[in-house]
């Protein structure tokens, strides 16, 4: 979760909710998508040849949580990044990053790895008017969610014996803010780490992306960013936690989801810049009870496999039948996705869990160990399931919340 303390040199403590509650026009209207990426619900015949959620038990629960740093990718990563800091001062060097991101696909040869605001600018104008005013609406909705979080986070003061003590809110000269641009263009990523960026007052924003499609040059346009790259994975944090020299700013923080190379190389640069987190793969865990609606609880479940081939799905229930039906319901939705989403959830759904639990309460108890990325809560009394959870990034409390809805703009960070 990238909040306001990130971009600041105080960090607050404690348990910040950030939570996501909608209420329903109808339930044919709840999952509607945003710039065309949900999940379909389907009326498809099972095939018992596609997978289903594993079943484990409780006890094996804590087999599946493992180190977001991958070895092997930190390993390769560290090579990267000494390859590209050849510049002054340790610096990275231009001819380097260009080589790097050539090799690795990030840049087609002969294209600079800056992009121009030009570029940019010409991108946003040549967006249909709809999806111009969508980009434009979840801007809105984040910058007004990221100003309502900088106002809470307020300079303090006290007396002392002897004087007075407080604290003071700064924000960082230079933030880096990284954006996926793997199977599926994630604008989503670059409103939501520039915007929050430019409402924390940072001076100087810089955003980085391999392969941008046009609608993420328009979110960039769109959400105000400084300096952009054409880089991504090691290289990318590279360049941000270094600088370049002329045209990118040593970071003070970095920020933004990544694979497993940004995330190994995020670790590296720890403690020369900081970092919002060191982030596993992509998940959602839904706790539901015999109140749950299979169709819906599947199509948030495969909404998030459907993002990439290591992300996770994950379902905690007291209700057995209610599990065989999200296992059915899986089974068909999946079953009538277009490809690559498709052979991307299947992927994933491979490495996905469900666990039969005794209670909602041991539920809670699995759901807070694990401390999911997304949390959603199907159940008859939703809001007090959802209030004694404590560990997650996001929390969608009942059946009109959609996972979907906080990954893609309604104003809380993904």
């Amino acid at each position: 979760l990238v909040d306001m303390s990130v971009f600041a040199y105080t960090r607050q403590w404690g348990r910040t909710i950030i939570f996501h509650h909608f209420k329903p026009a109808s339930r044919s209207s709840a999952r509607r998508p945003v710039f065309g990426i949900a999940s379909r619900l389907s009326s498809a015949s099972a095939d018992s040849t596609m997978p289903i959620l594993n079943r484990i038990s409780p006890s094996d629960v804590t087999l599946e949580i493992k180190d977001p740093v991958d070895p092997s990718a930190l390993s390769q990563a560290t090579a990267i990044i000494d390859e590209v800091r050849v510049g002054p001062n340790g610096q990275c060097c231009p001819d380097a990053l260009t080589s790097v991101g050539i090799r690795f696909g990030d840049l087609p040869k002969g294209t600079p790895f800056l992009v121009s605001a030009e570029e940019c600018k010409a991108a946003y104008d040549g967006l249909a008017k709809e999806d111009r005013q969508s980009l434009l609406n979840i801007v809105h909705r984040v910058r007004t969610f990221a100003d309502a979080q900088r106002r809470s986070v307020t300079d303090t003061e006290i007396d002392i014996p002897g004087g007075r003590a407080g604290q003071t809110v700064s924000p960082c000269r230079a933030g880096g803010c990284y954006a996926p641009g793997g199977r599926y263009p994630l604008p989503s990523s670059v409103v939501m780490t520039v915007v929050t960026a430019r409402a924390a007052g940072v001076d100087t924003v810089v955003l980085c992306s391999p392969r941008p499609a046009p609608i993420t040059l328009a979110a960039a346009h769109a959400s105000g960013c400084d300096v952009f790259l054409r880089l991504g994975g090691a290289q990318a944090v590279a360049a941000m936690a270094h600088g370049v020299p002329g045209s990118v700013p040593q970071c003070d923080v970095i920020v933004g989801p990544g694979n497993k190379w940004v995330t190994a190389a995020k670790s590296i640069v720890s403690g020369r810049c900081g970092i919002d987190m060191l982030a596993g793969p992509s998940e959602v865990l839904v706790i539901c009870d015999q109140a749950g609606v299979a169709s819906v609880i599947a199509a948030d479940l495969i909404a998030q496999a459907e993002h990439d081939v290591v992300a996770r799905a994950i379902l905690l229930s007291d209700d057995e039948a209610k599990l065989e039906a999200v296992d059915a319901e899986v089974t068909a939705q999946v079953a009538a996705l277009p490809e690559p989403n498709r052979s991307t959830a299947v992927a994933a759904l491979k490495q996905s869990f469900a666990v039969l639990c005794k209670n909602v309460e041991e539920c809670v108890r699995i759901s807070d160990d694990i401390a999911p990325e997304h949390l959603e809560i199907h159940t008859a009394n939703a809001m007090e399931v959802a209030m004694s959870c404590r560990n997650y990034g996001g929390l969608f409390v009942g059946e009109a919340a959609a996972e979907a809805l906080g990954d893609y703009g309604a104003g809380p960070n993904h």
